[in-house]
């Protein structure tokens, strides 16, 4: 068995569950999680006794690395100033070569060996160049990921019709299929403007409704047959 606590990454604003292991941590407090980008900064919002114990999985958990050290904190305030930096580099050179794509987002890998340039795109593109561009200026290893506009969502954020930050970017880790059926069986108004999202697709809460009015039904069911 593993503690579990709630931390909220400093870098996506997305709030995760964070293994302790043998480390303590208490509200308020910094530390650097495990991530895709090899390491992310993240502080913990609540604490083992809030939450009791849960069983030690790595399917919705992640790792706690250590606690943060200032240092830790100047490096990732470092690393946001270089990824606007080279945002704007290669917002430039996407220009000046006149490619058919929209730049996203730019994120740096913690250990500075790695950036990952996100972008939009209607087709394939051909960004031999422009990596070499930015290879030649950052000296480091690129990667172009082309993304969908439901990820260029998730990936900058914002505040839905709610008023809420999007759930994308809050706390979903995948996207489920939504269908302009479960808007109807909900005897939901079909108006494009009212039910579609900030990245023009039908707003995934829908399918959210969608199963938790499923599963009120089938309660509602038990209870009659009981």
């Amino acid at each position: 068995m593993s503690e579990i606590i709630w931390v909220i990454s400093q870098r996506s604003g997305k709030i995760v569950r964070a293994r302790l292991g043998k480390i303590d941590m208490k509200p308020g407090e910094s530390c650097l999680i495990e991530s895709e980008l090899g390491g992310d900064l993240a502080v913990v919002i609540e604490s083992p006794s809030f939450f009791g114990r849960f069983p030690k999985t790595k399917k919705d958990s992640v790792k706690i690395l250590r606690k943060a050290t200032e240092e830790d904190k100047d490096k990732f305030k470092w690393l946001e100033e270089k990824e606007q930096k080279a945002f704007q580099f290669c917002l430039s050179r996407i220009k000046e070569r006149q490619l058919p794509m929209k730049l996203v987002r730019v994120r740096y890998y913690f250990s500075e060996k790695k950036g990952i340039f996100y972008y939009t795109a209607d087709g394939r593109i051909d960004f031999r160049q422009l990596v070499k561009d930015l290879a030649k200026e950052f000296k480091m290893r690129i990667e172009m990921r082309q993304v969908g506009v439901r990820d260029e969502a998730k990936l900058i954020g914002g505040l839905g019709v709610c008023g809420r930050p999007l759930c994308c970017a809050s706390f979903m880790k995948n996207f489920e299929p939504v269908t302009i059926q479960k808007a109807k069986k909900q005897q939901i108004v079909i108006n494009p403007t009212k039910i579609s999202g900030l990245c023009g697709r039908l707003m995934c809460c829908l399918a959210f409704e969608d199963e938790s009015k499923g599963r009120m039904y089938a309660e509602e069911e038990k209870v009659e047959e009981g």
